[in-house]
């Protein structure tokens, strides 16, 4: 057996090691924060308190993050990012198919309360532009919109929409109304059940504008 080459994947996996570490804390950083900003907003939340939940120093925080600002970026862009994979990677097949894939991510937002209520806590302290959140939100909104306005078009050029239906309105609706459902059940999450809300008031929005008046279809199983 040749030793040397032996020896050679233990060597990498420790060479390994570090970044590994490394990158365990910065995600459980990420994941205290969420907690922290969901509870006190971003003024309010401290580095330190962060740092000491981690189990960090507050100089070890900021190794991996130059500050609190950047800190609250990189939480809202993880988040970001991990839904897009999650429920929107694909293009939508029809308008159908768009509005069962927003009633999947809110349903997993009820699952996942430390995210959901500082989502609600940090949007509307964004609405201030000195905020470092704000442009954040504003580019977020914005993509938001003209996807799916882009989805709706497109649905009411194939005929599964009313050809008059307007797109642009219908997404800004849309938001609005999902951002309402979720600011009641932050609230009283007991009471509120977001996902078949959301499902009653797409299934009458969907069969507002759609060509044939029909509901959305079921989920497949």
């Amino acid at each position: 057996m040749d030793r040397t080459n032996s020896r050679e994947p233990r060597k990498a996996a420790k060479a390994r090691g570090p970044y590994a570490v490394g990158d365990e804390r910065r995600r459980r950083i990420l994941d205290v924060a969420v907690e922290h900003f969901a509870q006190w907003g971003f003024h309010a939340s401290s580095l330190a308190r962060i740092a000491k939940e981690v189990g960090v120093t507050q100089g070890g925080l900021l190794h991996h993050f130059g500050s609190k600002e950047e800190l609250l970026v990189s939480v809202l862009e993880r988040s970001e990012e991990h839904d897009v994979e999650r429920f929107f990677s694909s293009e939508f097949d029809s308008a159908a198919d768009c509005f069962l894939r927003l009633i999947d991510l809110v349903d997993y937002n009820s699952r996942r309360p430390g995210r959901t209520r500082m989502f609600n806590v940090l949007v509307g302290e964004s609405s201030d532009r000195a905020h470092p959140a704000h442009a954040f939100f504003r580019r977020r909104y914005a993509t938001i919109v003209a996807r799916l306005s882009g989805t709706l078009r497109a649905a009411a050029d194939a005929g599964e929409l009313r050809p008059d239906a307007d797109c642009t309105a219908v997404a800004h609706e849309l938001l609005a109304v999902m951002d309402g459902i979720q600011l009641q059940w932050a609230l009283d999450p007991e009471s509120v059940d977001m996902a078949r809300r959301l499902r009653v008031y797409l299934d009458r929005l969907y069969g507002s504008v759609s060509a044939t008046g029909s509901a959305l279809p079921s989920p497949a199983p």
